[in-house]
């Protein structure tokens, strides 16, 4: 077991690094977490302003793969720390879980504050110590850790690190991702980091923008090549949000990457079958305005008639003129044009970061020896629904107890 006198020091105090610090001090090594910001868990704090989704019900064959190409090299960490470990640790910390309707699994508080301050006090209880304030900028010639602090430069000896900074995603809580070129300059494999569960722009006309910007569109299908989902979106300012856009991101990201562009096709009703549909707007319109005759006919809500409206202009054709087949087709299939992905400063996560292969069986990057990495800094993506938090957890875990067998040898 590591001495006290082993001192381990953890950049950044989200999710991973908080895990591996707890991690360490149970395993009997000396405990700093060092965070720019002037608090712990910032962006998990944020993330429970929608309920904290935690982790998910489902069985682990399934709930591996959703990490797509990256689900090899996360199994053994997931293995060792699954969804239910996940939810013993919440409730010893006496924030019992549920399971929500779509196999989510929620803290029964439904946010994340009463679960971070139990946490802290847990960790201070090992005697994890935090320095905030304290942005990590390399290396000096001793091999000693830089700090920026705001009484000026700190250098920090430690036996060994676990880099735990998160993705690029929302900057301002801490997140910014510029440790990248530190570690390149040390020639570290680095995938750019790029948007993840993203929203995507569109050219919307200056009416559609204005009057549906904020509107959702609920009980939608998107469809993408092969690839579908159903869920909700949301009309944004500059172009298109939301969970069922977030599940296709990482698809519809690298094609607009590409070729500067792509189609989605987005089901208004997506469970009326188009001949219903047709028959129901075959009907006599009366005295009705064309939008509140669709509104009734199809069940559209008015940002749905207003996306077809869109639509429909944008391809220089007249909604009102169509045939009633050719209508219902096009509620069926309503084609969006995406121009770019949106900003990652507003993408719930990122994709890229430190290349998998690249660290050990332990997290540690083979190209520094000491220095271990877990978290969303690593170069894997995975969809909402609990997944992202799952991860980091997991390799916190790993990467924690990577640190103390590498000290123990």
């Amino acid at each position: 077991m590591p001495s006290t006198e082993n001192h381990v020091a953890i950049i950044g105090a989200g999710p991973a690094g908080l895990m591996a610090a707890e991690v360490l001090a149970q395993g009997g090594a000396r405990v700093t977490v060092y965070d720019a910001m002037p608090s712990a868990g910032r962006k998990f704090l944020m993330a429970g302003r929608g309920g904290l989704n935690l982790t998910h019900s489902e069985a682990l064959p399934q709930f591996i793969a959703r990490y797509r190409e990256a689900a090899l090299r996360l199994q053994a960490a997931i293995e060792a720390f699954p969804p239910e470990a996940l939810r013993a640790w919440c409730e010893a910390l006496g924030e019992p879980t549920f399971v929500g309707s779509s196999g989510r699994v929620f803290p029964k508080a439904f946010k994340a504050s009463p679960l971070l301050r139990a946490w802290l006090r847990r960790l201070d209880a090992a005697g994890v110590r935090f320095a905030f304030r304290q942005r990590w900028t390399g290396w000096d010639d001793e091999g000693r850790l830089l700090f920026q602090t705001p009484g000026g430069t700190s250098a920090v000896a430690a036996d060994a690190m676990v880099l735990a900074l998160g993705g690029a995603s929302w900057p301002r809580l801490g997140s910014d991702g510029g440790w990248a070129t530190i570690l390149a300059g040390k020639d570290v494999a680095i995938s750019p980091l790029r948007p993840a569960n993203c929203g995507f722009t569109i050219a919307w006309s200056d009416v559609f923008r204005t009057r549906f910007e904020g509107q959702p569109l609920k009980g939608i299908a998107l469809s993408f090549g092969p690839h579908g989902v159903r869920g909700e979106a949301i009309i944004t300012r500059a172009g298109i949000e939301g969970g069922a856009i977030y599940a296709l991101s990482a698809e519809l990201r690298e094609v607009i990457a590409a070729k500067g562009e792509t189609i989605l096709k987005i089901a208004l009703r997506p469970d009326v079958d188009r001949v219903e549909l047709a028959k129901r707007l075959s009907a006599p319109r009366g005295k009705q305005s064309f939008s509140n005759f669709l509104r009734k006919a199809a069940q559209l809500s008015p940002v749905a008639v207003g996306l077809l409206q869109e639509a429909t202009i944008s391809a220089g054709q007249s909604l009102s003129a169509m045939p009633p087949e050719r209508m219902a087709e096009l509620i069926k299939a309503v084609p969006i044009r995406l121009t770019g992905v949106a900003p990652i400063a507003r993408a719930i996560s990122s994709a890229g970061g430190i290349a998998l292969d690249g660290l050990d069986a332990d997290y540690m990057i083979r190209k520094l020896p000491g220095v271990f990495a877990a978290g969303e800094m690593l170069d894997w993506e995975a969809p909402t629904g609990g997944y992202l938090l799952q991860a980091a957890f997991a390799t916190g875990v790993a990467a924690g107890t990577g640190v103390l067998r590498w000290l123990a040898r």
